[in-house]
């Protein structure tokens, strides 16, 4: 039965099959080669010299080799001592050997080098890439896929694609001049020479593309195995595993992987290496075979002792040449596969706002959603349907619902992190998507329920939101008084430089309720910012700090449009306007009152929750 790896398609990125197509997948050389060109010319060309050196200069010393032994021979057959000439290519040799270790030992610097240099490089790609993509493709599991791929691999494969590429041309040369020496001998040694070392090449090739397309096949289970890895190894999950007591079955879920995962490996290796080892035999027949033909000449008297030396040496490193080269191609086949997976990512379609508008067509129109409607990528149904509202400077609206309903969607919908699939969204009479991006998430501050906690100092975590101010300490300060986070800040050693988070050295954890008001403080950090939303800003303080922070929030955003997503009615009352969203729908909408009146759904779930408080 064939394996997974074995039966994967082309469609799913697998190397592409038949020799036009195999010489085809190349095309990533020549953009492998410029990469390391723009990460280090004067390292780039340093290589290439050295390759040079080390291709032409074996071919020499086995020359020089056989004038030695040719030497020799005639000196002792004169019975005249010894000759100077003896001892110049004796130092002549060793000087061509001192050359050969200086190259290599160059070349092994070199690489080193552009190993630390490019990888920086092409992780920094990865990450500047990961930038100017959308929210929609880091929820997206194939586009996980890519990624994983791409940071697993790819890093190192220019580099080694580069290494191969001028080691091939290394051998090229050395090929080329001990072919040269070769045909003194016979036109025959160097076919022999050549023909002995392909089987084991196409060997190479063909397991190549099958580790290749084992790789892509099982990039969903490295990324489970990576998450498994993550669970059970973070502080913020540790607490869980260990209560829940998960640490066991996780743990067997991840050696179950890996199990699996080996398999596929261990009966890919086996057949690689005794494949390889089965085709290598018939390289080494040939070297005898040759040998014994260059030995029976010899003795024959048609070559000298001086010529058999020489045609020996050169055989056996030609041989290694060819080996070599075919394998550096085979490599090369391999890399360029694997480098697909970073181009594959690099040119992940970017979606771009082309927007350049600073200022809307109706100043001070404030917000409005007109028949607006969304689906998620790859979902049957709508998080949001038909969704129409209008927000003016200095009024607020609530939203409420329950989880799923549609809430968060619609504010990162307003944030521009989605594009509606119908409707649009206007600010000032402009659509968003007109927008300058940069001027429009100026004018947005906004707190999210699922808000990160960066392992950054106070500072630093409220200041990320804005990141022109991101070291502005006045400005940190003013947002944490507005945010009510400066009496707790103030009363840690070493307030707002404080580390918070336990990843590093001295870094503090700070209760849920502080956490929520940092990030409060964080969306207060966009002092121009006209539109202020808070989603669950409160969910993990107690009941009197929520009612401060709310009554705070309603003075700072009295000149302002302000929207209020919670679950507590007892802080949404205080909106102008609440809209009722069930199934991404608007149900209801208007004041607290006035919904109390309507008796509908806000008022079954407020007279609910005020029940739990009686």
């Amino acid at each position: 039965m064939a394996s997974p790896a074995q039966t994967a398609t082309a469609n799913d990125g697998n190397p592409p099959r038949g020799w036009r197509q195999y010489l085809g997948v190349f095309r990533y050389s020549r953009r492998a080669i410029e990469l390391v060109w723009q990460t280090s010319r004067p390292l780039t060309v340093i290589l290439a010299v050295a390759t040079l050196v080390a291709g032409l200069l074996p071919a020499a010393a086995a020359w020089v080799g056989q004038l030695i032994v040719d030497g020799v021979v005639d000196a002792i057959n004169a019975e005249a001592g010894i000759p100077p000439r003896l001892l110049w290519l004796v130092a002549l040799e060793g000087g061509i050997m001192a050359g050969i270790a200086g190259a290599q030992r160059g070349i092994q610097i070199v690489q080193s080098l552009l190993r630390a240099q490019l990888g920086q490089r092409v992780n920094v790609m990865i990450l500047e890439k990961a930038q100017t993509l959308q929210l929609a493709d880091f929820e997206d599991s194939e586009f996980y896929d890519k990624l994983t791929r791409a940071r697993r691999e790819a890093s190192s494969r220019p580099l080694s694609l580069v290494n191969r590429t001028f080691g091939l041309i290394q051998n090229g040369i050395s090929l080329a001049s001990f072919a040269g020496l070769l045909l003194g001998f016979s036109p025959w040694a160097v076919a022999i020479l050549v023909a002995a070392g392909l089987p084991q090449f196409f060997s190479e090739a063909k397991f190549s593309g099958d580790a290749f397309r084992l790789f892509r096949w099982r990039s969903p289970d490295t990324r489970q195995q990576m998450y498994l890895e993550t669970v059970l190894a973070r502080e913020d999950s540790a607490k869980e595993v260990k209560l829940f007591q998960l640490g066991p079955l996780l743990l067997d879920r991840y050696r179950d992987i890996f199990r699996r995962l080996y398999r596929e490996d261990r009966r890919l290796t086996l057949r690689r290496d005794l494949w390889g080892f089965g085709l290598g035999l018939i390289a080494t027949l040939a070297f005898y075979a040759t040998y014994a033909w260059i030995v029976m000449t010899t003795v024959a008297g048609r070559i000298t002792l001086g010529q058999m030396t020489m045609y020996l040496s050169v055989f056996r490193q030609g041989q290694s040449a060819v080996s070599a080269s075919l394998t550096a191609i085979s490599g090369m086949y391999e890399d360029n596969l694997y480098l697909s997976n970073l181009y594959e990512y690099l040119e992940q379609p970017v979606t771009v706002g082309t927007g350049e508008a600073t200022e809307g067509a109706v100043p001070g129109d404030g917000l409005r959603f007109e028949a607006v409607s969304f689906r998620y990528p790859g979902s049957e149904d709508d998080a949001l349907r038909n969704v129409s509202l209008h927000l003016q400077p200095g009024r607020s609206i609530a939203l409420v619902g329950d989880n799923g309903s549609g809430k968060t969607t619609l504010i990162k919908l307003l944030a521009g992190l989605y594009a509606p699939t119908a409707g649009r969204i206007l600010l000032d009479g402009t659509d968003l998507h007109d927008w300058d991006s940069q001027t429009l998430r100026e004018r947005i501050g906004i707190i999210f329920q699922d808000f990160m906690r960066y392992q950054l100092p106070v500072g630093e975590n409220i200041g990320a939101g804005d990141v022109r101010h991101f070291d502005d300490e006045a400005r940190w300060q003013r947002a944490a008084r507005q945010g009510l986070a400066e009496p707790f800040i103030e009363a840690i050693p070493g307030g707002y430089h404080a580390q918070l988070g336990r990843w590093f050295r001295d870094g503090r954890e700070l209760s849920g309720g502080q956490w929520q008001k940092i990030a409060v403080a964080r969306a207060f950090m966009r002092e121009g910012a006209d539109i202020l939303v808070l989603d669950e800003p409160t969910a993990a303080m107690d009941a009197a700090a929520e009612a401060e922070i709310f009554e705070h929030f309603r003075t700072l955003t009295r000149d302002r449009m302000a929207i209020l997503i919670s679950h507590r009615f007892s802080t949404v009352r205080m909106a102008d306007e609440i809209i009722v969203i069930k199934g991404g729908r608007i149900i209801e909408r208007g004041s607290h009152a006035a919904l109390l009146d309507a008796d509908g759904r806000y008022a079954r779930l407020f007279r609910l929750q005020a029940a739990g408080y009686q």
